[in-house]
């Protein structure tokens, strides 16, 4: 599968109007349960801007717009502490793919969490499929492509499993390639 020239993010096969509209409506429903995920990798500015980058890019962007704003704006930490294995602390520098990898997953919850919605409303079902390709796919990965999802089940799970992966193993990780189409 060829991806277009600086395209790095996911393909969303039903990213239309309606999956959008419903995006909104489930950004809308984390900041009124104050349920939004807040990256410790995001400085305080990108905190404090996050919840209009979504918008943005839930309205009228993709994975890759959101990155991109994370970058121009400066928006993503260039340190992090992190734990030693022996206990106390280190300053790590932040892998430069960061950016990129809070897009993408946080976008594509928000979208797989639409595409739930919609399914539901319209009586149909969801598909698991690679919008991305992957260097080395995991064999767990591999494994959920084609697989059929309940929409009631999923969105239940994406909304409660805010910051830590879902129950559900959907989206699958950091960097999966995994998302889901309308069936």
């Amino acid at each position: 599968m060829m991806m277009e020239c600086g395209k790095m993010g996911l393909t969303y096969e039903n990213l239309d109007e309606a999956t959008r509209a419903q995006m909104l409506e489930e950004l809308r429903h984390d900041v009124e349960r104050s349920g939004v995920y807040l990256s410790g990798r995001l400085t305080d500015n990108g905190k404090n801007e996050w919840v209009e980058l979504l918008r943005e890019a839930a309205t009228s962007g993709t994975d890759d717009s959101l990155a991109t704003r994370l970058r121009e704006r400066g928006f993503v930490r260039q340190e992090e502490q992190r734990k030693k294995p022996s206990g106390g602390s280190t300053t790590a520098k932040v892998p430069h793919t960061a950016p990129d990898t809070l897009a993408e997953g946080e976008f594509n919850r928000l979208y797989a969490r639409a595409l739930c919605r919609r399914a539901i409303a319209e009586g149909c079902g969801l598909e698991v499929y690679r919008g991305k390709e992957a260097k080395n796919p995991r064999s767990e990965s591999e494994a959920k492509i084609g697989t059929a999802v309940d929409p009631e089940a999923l969105l239940a799970d994406l909304r409660k499993s805010v910051g830590v992966e879902p129950a559900l193993g959907l989206p699958s990780g950091p960097n999966s390639g995994l998302t889901v189409r309308l069936r």
